[in-house]
């Protein structure tokens, strides 16, 4: 759980460096934190904590270790694996460059999230939200998880944050990745083949 954490940063960071879009959530922590001039780090902490509230209420069943892992623990590896990768390399500028930033991006963050999941310590605050909708809501889960997306990446763009093929990629293609690291990787690095994927 801990290592998936600390990759999930990296993964967040090569997609902020690719410049085209993050995940819906992370766009739109960005976007406010850029408004606001707080770094991503205090921006996911202050988010989390709202969206804590809803876990906290409706859906405490989900929180474990892992929640405050994750809570406290993206924004922080993120913003210094982004201030590593920007002081030790030269990023590219070119469109076939960035895009292999996120490819690249995509691939970590999908072996993040397999660690991070099959470990199974507790739901981040955000990936609760869907959860609890998709229980009290005549929705099935994909539903719901598209429509909390969608909404994140609309209060991104319309406050001016990157919203791009990287968001569209984390929306709708994360799933096959992180289903493919779950079962070549993490179920046997965690010892627990029965873990849902």
């Amino acid at each position: 759980m801990v290592c998936g954490i600390v990759i999930m940063g990296i993964g967040v960071c090569l997609f902020r460096l690719s410049l085209m879009g993050n995940d819906p959530s992370s766009a739109m922590v960005m976007a406010i934190g850029s408004r606001i001039g707080q770094p991503f780090s205090v921006t996911l902490i202050a988010a989390n904590s709202i969206w804590f509230l809803l876990e906290l209420f409706c859906g405490r069943r989900f929180i474990g270790i892992g929640t405050f892992f994750n809570w406290f623990g993206v924004g922080v590896f993120t913003d210094l694996w982004t201030a590593a990768i920007t002081r030790l390399f030269v990023l590219p500028t070119s469109l076939a460059g960035r895009l292999g930033l996120m490819l690249l991006g995509v691939l970590i963050l999908s072996f993040s999230c397999a660690l991070y999941q099959t470990a199974d310590l507790g739901i981040a605050p955000y990936d609760a939200i869907s959860i609890i909708m998709a229980d009290r809501l005549p929705l099935p889960y994909f539903w719901c998880r598209i429509l909390s997306d969608s909404v994140c990446a609309v209060t991104a763009f319309a406050l001016g944050g990157i919203v791009g093929l990287g968001t569209l990629f984390c929306a709708l293609g994360l799933g096959p990745f992180i289903n493919f690291f779950t079962r070549a990787a993490a179920r046997k690095l965690c010892g627990c083949a029965g873990a849902v994927s």
